[in-house]
């Protein structure tokens, strides 16, 4: 038996994208300012790192995030709010990034856009994504989307794991073997979700562990990077850094990061790209259509903190 809902977005434009829905009223609220009455069925707050959801009106049954990071949002909500993240809207494009980011770094990309300020042109041999050994740390939706993407580039693909497993005839490496694992690639790239497990993993010892020359790729979230021991590492050149995320976020101007040799920063852009409207519209009307026949939603990643 189906039933009318009322859904909040964050904004006019996201009302308009997602235009009239069968049963179900769209409202506007970002979370701040009185709530709307009736409250929302289905809540989408603003599209943002980790959003402020701690002060949902009572009736509200689940968030719908417009990411696919939720790390320090189930601890906001109450016991029985569910919580959605937007898995499936953003792992091209990260995945896109993320690639993108390793061949600008390995071909030099970045120096000779530099140059062009001044009309130099100096031409130099760089390192070519063929052939590299690359390890994906993070074997989620986004970690098989960069491998995915990397094989036209003839390069190898080590799996990286929360535990070892055969996945999708796949051999995916637990966490525990980076030590081993490190020394033999050339390009590490963080796929991973922010846990307590993931936080500080790239630290001084696993920066030390990859090879000379290595490139470090960060399309997960900042803090799972020790930024101080990045910064260490970077300092004489022996490895590159090419970072879509960063801890602090925003990275201040005055951060050595943004000056240090063999880093490229881009402003966590992994998943702002034009898929990410008509995807996440796309995920939204399904959820509606979800609620109002009384069926489960799907992506649910946290029913509570406890459970």
């Amino acid at each position: 038996m189906s039933e009318h809902v009322v859904v909040s977005v964050p904004s006019e434009s996201w009302a308009r994208a997602l235009g009239t829905l069968d049963g179900a009223e769209v409202v506007v609220w970002d979370g701040t300012g009185p709530a709307p009455d009736p409250a929302p069925a289905l809540v989408v707050p603003p599209y943002v790192a980790t959003p402020d959801v701690s002060a949902l009106p009572d009736g509200v049954r689940a968030v719908q995030l417009l990411t696919i990071g939720y790390d320090g949002v189930p601890e906001q909500l109450p016991p029985d709010v569910l919580l959605c993240n937007a898995s499936g809207v953003h792992e091209t494009s990260t995945a896109e990034l993320a690639v993108g980011l390793a061949v600008l770094s390995l071909r030099g990309l970045d120096d000779d856009v530099r140059s062009m300020a001044s009309g130099e042109w100096k031409p130099s041999r760089r390192t070519s994504l063929a052939d590299r050994s690359v390890l994906v740390v993070g074997w989620g939706g986004v970690g098989r989307a960069v491998a995915a993407r990397l094989a036209p580039f003839e390069c190898s693909v080590t799996a990286v794991g929360t535990r070892a497993r055969v996945q999708d005839g796949v051999q995916v490496h637990a966490v525990e073997e980076l030590p081993d694992l490190l020394p033999q690639h050339d390009v590490v790239v963080l796929a991973c979700p922010l846990t307590d497990r993931t936080r500080g993993l790239v630290g001084a010892g696993f920066l030390a562990a990859m090879p000379d020359g290595a490139l470090l790729v960060n399309v997960a979230r900042g803090p799972v990077v020790d930024t101080a021991a990045l910064v260490e590492a970077v300092r004489d050149g022996r490895i590159r850094a090419a970072l879509d995320v960063t801890d602090p976020e925003p990275l201040p101007a005055d951060h050595p990061l943004w000056s240090s040799p063999g880093v490229v920063v881009t402003p966590h852009v992994g998943g702002n790209s034009t898929a990410f409207r008509p995807r996440m519209v796309a995920l939204l009307r399904a959820q509606v259509a979800r609620l109002v026949a009384g069926e489960d939603l799907a992506n649910v990643v946290s029913r509570t903190v406890a459970s």
